[in-house]
């Protein structure tokens, strides 16, 4: 399949790019159809769900709850940006993508990507106070520093990833069109460049360094501090509610890390980009599927609220 495709890539005047998805598995096209529609349509009304209780039910008025809400429009976000192609691609073998529309995919991409490690490194600072230094936690974390922290987070995001649009669509695709990725992700898009790729290759290292590092090692302070303090508490119990308030959040960032880190960390090779569409899959998809079941889950505060709203429901039904 990717042979035919080939033949109908240009050279340096590209305009439009064809996204393989996954032509490994010719046979199960509608069953992979089937399983991200209903992954996707189950992170969409879970996310939904999340930013809904939050804000209906003021109890949940509190800034572990802002950042969860601001997560949970993230996931939704970055979901859409990748999915509903992939699944035009899957049911109807829809594969063209114009070459703006491409690289617009790619910047929003690796902006919510961003976005998610500085939102997360929020949270790691909001859950230091709320721990280390409980009496001014209502001080620290007022309204008007989740706001900023928050806004930052997705402000900041922004300029890291115009440069890459920029240099990218410069690029001659001399090589071919054929992206064998499920979306226009930058590595694939690099591997098919002519253009040689030293700058973007240093200029990725540098932004990769200020966007995943530095939160990486925010967010490592923030529990080395937790961690200690959760130590020096004497009662079971007290460590037990401590780490209990953090759990959730601690559970997020490993599955995040980890996923990237199995998506990104790995030797060169020529098979390398297929080995990546899977990985990459369920970072795209289940994360933002799992997120919110691991709040739900783990928060006493937001199983209350989501009973609360299941019973009003059921109410109005019999009504």
């Amino acid at each position: 399949m990717e042979h035919e495709y080939k033949e109908r890539g240009n050279h340096s005047g590209v305009t439009e790019f064809l996204i393989l998805g996954f032509p490994e598995f010719p046979e199960l096209q509608l069953s992979l159809f089937t399983l991200f529609s209903l992954l996707y349509m189950m992170a969409l009304l879970g996310n939904l769900l999340i930013i809904c209780i939050v804000c209906v039910d003021r109890h949940l008025h509190n800034p572990m709850y802002f950042f969860l809400a601001n997560l949970s429009f993230l996931d939704i976000t970055s979901v859409t940006v990748t999915m509903p192609k992939l699944l035009t691609i899957l049911l109807a073998q829809n594969n063209t993508i114009s070459f703006n529309a491409c690289i617009l995919q790619m910047c929003c991409f690796n902006s919510l990507i961003e976005v998610e490690f500085l939102l997360l490194t929020a949270m790691a600072y909001d859950r230091y106070v709320a721990i280390c230094n409980p009496l001014r936690y209502p001080i620290i974390m007022n309204k008007r520093a989740c706001a900023l922290l928050a806004a930052a987070s997705w402000i900041m995001a922004l300029p890291e990833t115009l440069p890459h649009a920029t240099v990218v669509s410069q690029f001659s695709f001399c090589n071919s069109s054929v992206i064998n990725h499920f979306f226009c992700d930058l590595t694939a898009l690099l591997k098919l460049s002519c253009t040689d790729t030293t700058v973007i290759d240093t200029m990725t290292f540098a932004i990769s360094v200020f966007s995943v590092f530095i939160p990486f090692l925010l967010t490592l302070t923030s529990y080395v501090f937790i961690i200690s303090t959760i130590l020096k508490i004497r009662t079971k119990e007290g460590k037990s509610k401590a780490f209990s308030t953090c759990s959730s959040h601690l559970t997020v960032i490993s599955l995040l890390y980890g996923t990237l880190i199995g998506v990104y960390v790995q030797p060169n090779s020529g098979d390398s980009a297929k080995s990546n569409k899977l990985p990459t899959a369920i970072y795209v998809v289940t994360l933002p599927l799992l997120n919110p079941l691991i709040y739900s889950l783990r928060s006493k505060e937001l199983n209350v609220a989501l009973k609360k709203a299941i019973s009003r429901k059921s109410v109005f039904v019999n009504l």
